[in-house]
């Protein structure tokens, strides 16, 4: 107690030799949390070098002592603060944590969805198992999360068991793409089987280096962190959004909005899922982020992107890489921590996050109303001239589109079975052929033998052909017997020759199914390029290399795509190396599937409505938009007001009966009234816009 009195506190709990000032430790902590990147060694190292002694470990070991202690009394304090206002309830920080989602008023606007939220897993905070890399075991600590941003790994495995793990040979091959070539069935199995983190739960290894693989989390749609759990020695499995989205539904409520990279695949999974009844009586709507979204295939992007979402407005639902883009900068401080420092540094880092998130909010709101507001103005002058020039008179045709693709994509279906059926016997008749002429040929080669001069090494290969002919005579007469079987099961009674019609027909689907695969074949490597593109600007992960590999192949798919392109009758169009490399959504890859029926005849199909039919969704969305910051925009500024009663009335009770708490929430209120006084401002610009209509 002296030493703290002097603004000091000891790096041991009795008779302290060494004692790091309490100035200093507020300094890092602040560093720290503005630069994650900076650690207590690096800090140790900076002071050694300003009072000009030599570096030693221990020394980092001291003030690491020293700090945590640091933390604990700000920690302590800031649960006796707590209590104080009345914010020590359960989970009174989830249900508070964002004042334009959560400070629902009396009389506001309704809307379809309360809140917007957003979550995904992320494994950049890796942490070591001490036991597995060192030589002796990690020690005893039994210090725990100070705070309720996390789940409980108790909480999360009540679902470990809800996705069941299919066995098979696939356990043992290497899954390194998101992305994977796997054949077309309704649009969210594709999604199920291309997406790693859809996809089925044995594949979610992790290393047994790692004692926690990740953290999954979820924020609100201003990038508020709400949830964090620990991804434990797996990837990311089922049982994390599961446990997410059950806690955000006991606290939050109906008619929620939650973005996740692979939301349409994770629908099906609450669908058969114990959440199963709660998220039908509380109507939670899942939706696929902005950019995720246009890698999905086009029919999950009908349902499930957020520009064809009604109530949604222009939230992109991907705050979650943002989150991200911060908090990795943590991982070379915590990846060989313990538990306990690891969580302290991501509670410290978050709580940080959310401070600046909120002072951030009325600036964000102002954004986003102002980009509507000018996208209103845009859409609505380039949609009369699109109309006009379309002969479009009413905004339910491009409602009527809408349903037209989702119906005729709803109507695409793997190739019916007597469609394979017949591929399989033109492939026999093929094969069949083709054993004729070799088998042919090597007779007629050893007619020849004895009449030609060969050489010795020439005549025993010409021999060892001849003496091949039985055992191709052997394939043939399997051949022959698959196709006499095809031919019953598909009603043939005459044998197809290359000249009939059945035949030329087929030979035609042949070549346009071929067309198909090298289409997908190249959509799943440039889908691969965009998440590479993605980490362009994180250093040291190696993507510029990826990406430079990566093109290489990509050129072979292409050559391979225009030579099956110039097959067709008639030819498909061919695509340029400059139109890969621009392509931002794999969507355009669809339309180039025109698989039975050809659509290119459909007026939802043509690309000025489908330009328009954009422009309109656009409007929608904005629209929406406007009227959601409308509704917060009021709660900011009513939460602001109903704030400053309750902290002036709190002050006045701590002065009276705990004279250095009030002090410390004077100390803390500070800054937040400054923060509130720009809040205010702001909105109140906002107010004056012309086009402001709250």
């Amino acid at each position: 107690a002296a030493l703290v009195r002097q603004g000091f506190i000891g790096c041991s709990p009795l008779h302290p030799s060494v004692a790091i000032s309490i100035r200093s430790l507020a300094v890092y902590r602040q560093s720290h949390r503005v630069c994650p990147r900076l650690s207590i060694q690096a800090e140790v190292r900076k002071l050694c070098h300003l009072h000009n002694v030599p570096y030693h470990r221990y020394l980092a070991d001291q003030y690491s002592i020293a700090y945590d202690v640091y933390l604990e009394v700000l920690h302590r304090v800031h649960n006796r603060l707590e209590h104080a206002l009345g914010h020590d309830e359960p989970d009174w920080r989830l249900k508070n944590a964002c004042p334009a989602c959560f400070y629902k008023l009396e009389d506001e606007t309704p809307l379809k969805f309360s809140f917007l939220c957003q979550m995904d897993g992320n494994n950049s905070l890796k942490r070591t198992d001490a036991n597995v890399i060192r030589k002796y075991p990690e020690r005893l600590d039994s210090r725990g999360p100070r705070t309720d941003y996390w789940l409980s790994p108790e909480e999360v495995d009540k679902f470990k068991d809800e996705v069941k793990a299919k066995s098979g040979a696939e356990d043992d091959e290497d899954y390194d793409d998101d992305w994977e070539d796997l054949p077309e069935t309704d649009p969210v199995s594709t999604c199920i089987d291309r997406w790693r983190n859809a996809g089925p739960e044995q594949r979610k290894k992790m290393f047994a280096l790692f004692d926690e693989s990740g953290i999954f989390l979820a924020a609100c749609r201003h990038g508020t962190v709400l949830l964090i759990c620990d991804m434990i020695r797996s990837g990311e499995l089922a049982k994390y959004p599961l446990a997410t989205v059950n806690k955000i539904l006991d606290v939050h409520g109906s008619d929620i909005a939650c973005g996740f990279d692979i939301g349409c695949a994770f629908e099906k999974t609450l669908a058969k899922s114990s959440l199963s009844p709660k998220v039908k009586d509380l109507r939670l709507r899942m939706v696929v982020g902005s950019f995720h979204g246009h890698a999905h295939n086009r029919g999950c992007q009908l349902g499930w992107h957020p520009l064809y979402v009604p109530g949604i407005g222009r939230a992109d639902l991907e705050g979650c890489e943002r989150v991200f883009s911060s908090s990795n900068a943590l991982a070379p401080g915590t990846r060989h921590a313990s538990k306990f420092h690891r969580h302290q540094a991501v509670e410290e880092h978050f709580a940080f996050w959310d401070a600046d998130k909120y002072a951030n909010l009325s600036t964000l709101l102002a954004n986003h109303y102002r980009e509507a507001l000018k996208i209103v103005g845009e859409r609505m002058e380039e949609l009369s001239a699109l109309k006009a020039g379309l002969g479009i008179d009413d905004d339910s045709e491009f409602e009527g589109f809408l349903r037209q693709e989702r119906l005729y994509l709803s109507n695409l279906k793997k190739e019916p079975p007597e469609e394979a059926l017949r591929f399989e016997y033109l492939e026999a008749l093929d094969n069949a052929a083709k054993l004729r002429c070799a088998n042919l040929l090597c007779l007629y080669t050893g007619f020849c033998l004895f009449a030609s001069s060969m050489s010795l090494n020439e005549a025993r290969g010409q021999l060892n052909r001849l003496q091949s002919i039985p055992a191709g005579d052997d394939m043939r007469a399997k051949l022959l017997d698959t196709i006499k079987t095809l031919e019953r099961q598909l009603g043939i009674e005459q044998r197809w020759e290359e000249s009939s019609s059945q035949y030329i027909t087929a030979k035609a689907k042949v070549a346009e199914r071929n067309y198909r695969k090298a289409l997908d074949a190249l959509e799943r490597l440039v889908v691969q390029r965009l998440f590479e593109l993605t980490k362009l600007n994180m250093s040291g992960t190696g993507a510029s290399t990826a990406l430079q590999r990566r093109s290489d192949t990509i050129k072979r798919a292409l050559q391979h795509y225009n030579m099956q392109a110039a097959q067709l009758n008639p030819p498909r169009p061919t695509l340029t190396w400059k139109q890969i490399v621009d392509y931002t959504f794999i969507a355009e890859f669809d339309l180039l599937h025109l698989s039975r029926e050809d659509i290119r005849d459909y007026r939802w199909a043509q690309p000025a409505v489908r330009e328009a039919t954009v422009k309109y969704l656009e409007l929608q969305r904005a629209q929406e938009e406007i009227a959601r910051l409308n509704v917060e925009i009021r709660r900011l500024r009513t939460a602001i007001h109903d704030e400053q009663s309750h902290v002036a009335e709190t002050l006045g009770r701590l002065t009276r009966d705990d004279l250095p708490l009030a002090t410390e929430l004077m100390k803390r209120w500070h800054l937040r009234l400054a923060v509130n006084k720009i809040h205010s401002q702001r909105l109140d610009r906002v107010e004056a816009w012309s086009g402001f209509s709250g």
